[in-house]
Order: C-alpha cells, then structure tokens, then sequence
C-alpha cells in the first residue's frame, strides 16, 4: 500500500487520500460555529477518517492570516491533496463546499 497523497492522484473516493483542511475564523461568531459545524458534518459524511481540520482564530493569530493570503473569514483552505483551494463563507452551501473540495464535479454531478 502506498502512502496517503502518493501516485493515487486527487480521487475523492480513494481511500488512502487524506484531506488537510484549515478553517480560518474570528472568534465565536455565529458564522464561525456555523462554518465549523458545516466543514465537520460534510466531512464525515464524504470523508469519514481521511480527514484533518485545522481551526485557526485569527482575533488571537491574526498574523496567520499573511501565509494562505486570507482576506476574509470564515475561509477553508484545503492544503491538501494539492492544488490549494479556498472555500469562503459559512460553508452552509455543501453542493458548493463539495466542488470546491473536489468530492463532486461542478454541475452536481455523482
């Protein structure tokens, strides 16, 4: 068995892909909890233990906010499988927070 992000490719439904999420927020706003319990829910239902979130509030590290360039909260960045992609807002869209992952096509596809 290889390694998860090996030669696999970025496949949703491989098993060994593991998916590093960090979810930038400012503080307890509504729509940090909203945004954290969406990005929880939708991922263990498309990526039950193939995943990792990251929280980071950026009222206590705002300067953690320079590296992934984040101009907005809440933002998902998904560092891996590559390529980055970032996913603002509440997240309450799960069609839009499942293309924006890559686990489905643009277009509502399967």
């Amino acid at each position: 068995m290889e390694p998860a992000g090996g030669a696999h490719g970025n496949r949703a439904d491989d098993p060994l892909e593991v998916y590093e999420l960090r979810l930038y927020l400012a503080g307890h706003s509504p729509k940090s909890v909203r945004a954290v319990e969406n990005l929880r829910r939708t991922c263990e239902e498309h990526l039950a233990g193939r995943y990792r979130i990251e929280l980071v509030d950026l009222l206590e590290n705002p300067q953690l906010a320079r590296g992934d360039e984040i101009i907005a909260v809440p933002t998902l960045v998904r560092k891996l499988p590559q390529p980055v992609r970032k996913i603002i807002g509440d997240l309450s869209d799960t069609e839009k927070l499942l293309v924006g992952l890559q686990l489905r096509p643009a277009g509502g596809g399967p």
